[in-house]
């Protein structure tokens, strides 16, 4: 999968542009699998033009440049290019996380840190995966972070506690994971639909 791959959906005037983060890079990892079942709803949902952004394929450098991101000439890596772009065109994102020591992974704060404008009057939803806390530990923490980056967090977020031992053939063996996850990218699609409404009206001050 590349580092920005787009997935074909029912296209027309009210259809929102969505990106989907997959935000461990760890060996092994899960996030793939999550990030798949996620994209197989949104398709199902009828109202997203879906692109997964694998951060496990895009040039993260740890160490930021002098300046700000909020201005368009700020140095990104040209591996990143294809990605800020995506980010830029972007009406909401649902952001895949893995729980790392209450916390989520430095590869998803460098692709955060690395933009600015990019987030701004957008929603993010959040999907977490983990031990017994299912990876809500990390969404706290990331709510805060968007709430700075004046982003719209999405409040029913979906977490799957002991991920290894409740999904099967990449799905979750709840049924009703399903149905949450149905509500949850009604609340995306209605912020994405009203913030691009306003952004398109007044562009977004700051």
């Amino acid at each position: 999968m590349g580092a920005a791959t787009t997935h074909g959906g029912r296209m027309s005037e009210n259809t929102s542009k969505l990106v989907i983060i997959t935000g461990s890079v760890r060996e092994g990892r899960f996030g793939p699998v999550v990030t798949d079942w996620v994209a197989a709803r949104a398709h199902e949902h009828g109202g997203f033009d879906v692109t997964v952004v694998d951060l496990a394929d895009v040039d993260l450098p740890l160490a930021l440049p002098d300046g700000s991101p909020r201005s368009d000439s700020y140095p990104r890596p040209d591996g990143m290019r294809a990605v800020t772009e995506r980010l830029d065109e972007a009406d909401a994102f649902v952001v895949v996380t893995p729980e790392y020591n209450h916390s989520y992974p430095a590869s998803l704060k460098a692709l955060i840190d690395w933009h600015f404008t990019q987030w701004a009057a957008k929603p993010v939803a959040f999907v977490s995966y983990g031990g017994a806390a299912g990876g809500r530990h990390a969404v706290l923490h990331l709510e805060n972070v968007f709430t700075e980056l004046h982003a719209v967090t999405i409040r029913d977020g979906l977490a799957f506690p002991h991920y290894y031992a409740t999904w099967e053939e990449g799905a979750p063996l709840d049924d009703s994971a399903a149905v949450y996850a149905k509500t949850l990218l009604e609340q995306l699609s209605w912020w994405a639909d009203a913030l691009r409404t306003a952004r398109e009206a007044v562009p977004y001050p700051g």
